[in-house]
C-alpha cells in the first residue's frame, strides 16, 4: 500500500531545497492541485527561501540597499499557499526504498522521518573550497546563499584593514572583485588561468583582465593559491601562491561551484560525470518514477554539443521548477536543454556568452571556423555610440552557428539573445544574415554587430569548404 493510499486520497509531496528550483515546483504543483489533493511538505536548511543569489554581489557592492530586496517570497508567503516549509530544517538522508527522508532541526538537533509519495530534489551546488592550510580561518568567505552574503558583510563591518584578496576570477570572482572596489578595498584577484572568466576563449577575456586593471584592481594570472597564511589571532592575513604573497584582511572565494549532491549520491541516485544528477526530460530522475530534480544539482543537456553540461544558473532553476511542478502536479512539461546563455559585467563593460568556446567543440569533435570583428553599440555618428567586439564560431562544413561572445560597454551584453535564439533553432551563420533585426541610430547601426559577425563567420565557412 502507498503512503497516499494509507492517508486516504491526498499524496504527500516532499521537496528538498527551499530556493528557486525546489519552491518553483512546490509552487506550480499547488496551483494544479489543491491542499485536499496534495500536502506539500519541503525542508530548507538555510534562513531565506526563494532568493537571487545571482543578485549577493550587487547588495555587497552597495547596488542593492536591501538584503530582503533578493528575496522572492518569505517562508511566510508560501505557508500562506498551504506549502508547509520548515526553514532551518536540514535533510540528512534519502531513504528511496523507504519512501522517506529523514530531517534535522539544525538548532536544536531534533530528528524526524517523513514519508512521500513524491520527491523533489532541489538542493543546489556549493562553493568550491580547496583543502588548503587555513582555508578555513576567519575573514574567508565563500558565497552562495543569502547568509554567506551576510557573513562577508558583517566581516567587512569589522575588519579595520582594507586589503581584499579574491581567489578565482569566474562570474563570481570578477563581480565579487567590482564590489569590494565599491566597498574601498584595495582588491587583489588571483586566477589560475591565462585570463579571467574562463566561460570566455582567452583572447576575448583579455578585455575583461584590461577593464579590471582600468578599476584598480591587480590581477594576478597563471597563479594558483597554495595557502592562506594567518596571524598571530588567528586570522587571515594573507594568501600564498608558489612565487609570492599577498596581503588580505578579508578573502572571498570566486573558484565556481559543484553540484551538491551528497545525498542524493548516498541514496544511490544516479550521478553524472560533472557530479550533477541525471534526470530525463520531464527532469524526472533517471530510473526512479516518482522523484523528480532541478537546479545547481543537476546536469543538463547542451542542445549544440549533444552532451550534458552542468551550468548553474537561476534562469535554469526557475524553469526546472516549472517543469517539475507541472509534471508533479499531472500535467506534461519537459526541459529540452540549454545553449549555455549568460551575461555579467565589469562596472560598465558588458561580458557575454552562448554556446561553445573553441576548447568546447574541440572536446566535442567539430571542426570550426572563427570570426571576431570590432563595432559599435549604436550608429558610429551617434551620440554616445561605444565599441563592442563579437567572436563566433561555426562549423567548418556546415556553417551552423556554434557560438558567440560578446565584450563591449552600454547595449553590448543582451544582443547575446540572438544568438541564443538562433543556436536554439540551429541555424548557420549563413542564414543569421538574413534576421530581420530592429534598426534605428540610437539602437544600432545599419548591420548590427552580431550580424556583422556572422556574414564574416560566412564567408570563412565558404573559404574553407
Amino acid at each position: 500500500m502507498s503512503t497516499g493510499a494509507a492517508r486516504g486520497t491526498r499524496e504527500r509531496l516532499v521537496v528538498v531545497g527551499g530556493d528557486a528550483a525546489g519552491m518553483s515546483a512546490a509552487s506550480q504543483a499547488r496551483r494544479l492541485k489543491g491542499p485536499d489533493e496534495l500536502e506539500i511538505v519541503a525542508f530548507e536548511r538555510g534562513h531565506f527561501s526563494s532568493f537571487s543569489a545571482c543578485g549577493i554581489p550587487y547588495w555587497v557592492g552597495g547596488d542593492v540597499t536591501e538584503r530582503d530586496a533578493l528575496i522572492a517570497r518569505t517562508p511566510e508567503e508560501h505557508r500562506a499557499r498551504d506549502i508547509d516549509l520548515r526553514m532551518r530544517t536540514e535533510v540528512t538522508e534519502i531513504d528511496v526504498a523507504g519512501g522517506r527522508v529523514r530531517a534535522r532541526d539544525v538548532d536544536s538537533g531534533a530528528q524526524s522521518w517523513t514519508s512521500y509519495d513524491k520527491l523533489v530534489i532541489g538542493t543546489g551546488a556549493r562553493p568550491i573550497r580547496p583543502e588548503l592550510p587555513g582555508i578555513d580561518a576567519p575573514g574567508v568567505h565563500g558565497v552562495q546563499t543569502l547568509d554567506d552574503g551576510q557573513a562577508l558583510l558583517d566581516t567587512l563591518a569589522r575588519t579595520r584593514g582594507r586589503r581584499a584578496v579574491v581567489v578565482g576570477a569566474g562570474y563570481i570572482g570578477v563581480e565579487m572583485a567590482e564590489a569590494l572596489i565599491k566597498r574601498g578595498y584595495e582588491v587583489t584577484v588571483v586566477n589560475r588561468g591565462r585570463e579571467p572568466m574562463s566561460t570566455l576563449d582567452p583572447d576575448m577575456g583579455r578585455m575583461v583582465h584590461e577593464a579590471m586593471e582600468g578599476l584598480g584592481i591587480t590581477m594576478v594570472d597563471d597563479a594558483e593559491v597554495t595557502e592562506v597564511l594567518t596571524g598571530d589571532d588567528g586570522r587571515v592575513r594573507a594568501v600564498a601562491t608558489r612565487d609570492a604573497e599577498f596581503p588580505a584582511d578579508v578573502v572571498v572565494l570566486g573558484i565556481g561551484v559543484r553540484p551538491e549532491t551528497t545525498l542524493a549520491e548516498a541514496a544511490g541516485l544516479p550521478i553524472g560525470a560533472h557530479g550533477g544528477l541525471l534526470t530525463d526530460l520531464a527532469m524526472r530522475v533517471r530510473g526512479h518514477g516518482n522523484i523528480w530534480a532541478g537546479g545547481d544539482c543537476v546536469e543538463v543537456l547542451d542542445l549544440v554539443s549533444g552532451q550534458e553540461r552542468h551550468i548553474p544558473l537561476g534562469t535554469h532553476a526557475n524553469k526546472h521548477g516549472q517543469v517539475v511542478g507541472t509534471n508533479v502536479g499531472g500535467g506534461y512539461a519537459t526541459f529540452p536543454g540549454v545553449v549555455g546563455t549568460a551575461v555579467s559585467k565589469v562596472c560598465d563593460l558588458e561580458i557575454a556568452r552562448t554556446g561553445l568556446r573553441e576548447k568546447d567543440a574541440r572536446r566535442a569533435g567539430l571542426r570550426f571556423v572563427t570570426a571576431t570583428i570590432k563595432s559599435t553599440s549604436r550608429a558610429g555618428y551617434y551620440p554616445d555610440a561605444s565599441p563592442m567586439t563579437v567572436k563566433m564560431l561555426a562549423e567548418r562544413r556546415t556553417g551552423r552557428l556554434l557560438g558567440v561572445q560578446i565584450v563591449g560597454r552600454e547595449g553590448a551584453g543582451k544582443r547575446v539573445d540572438i544568438a541564443a535564439v538562433a543556436l536554439t533553432a540551429g541555424m548557420t551563420v549563413e542564414q543569421m544574415t538574413a534576421l530581420d533585426l530592429g534598426y534605428a541610430p540610437p539602437f544600432s547601426p545599419v548591420w548590427d554587430p552580431v550580424l556583422v559577425a556572422a556574414r564574416k563567420a560566412a564567408r570563412e565557412v565558404e573559404r574553407q569548404r
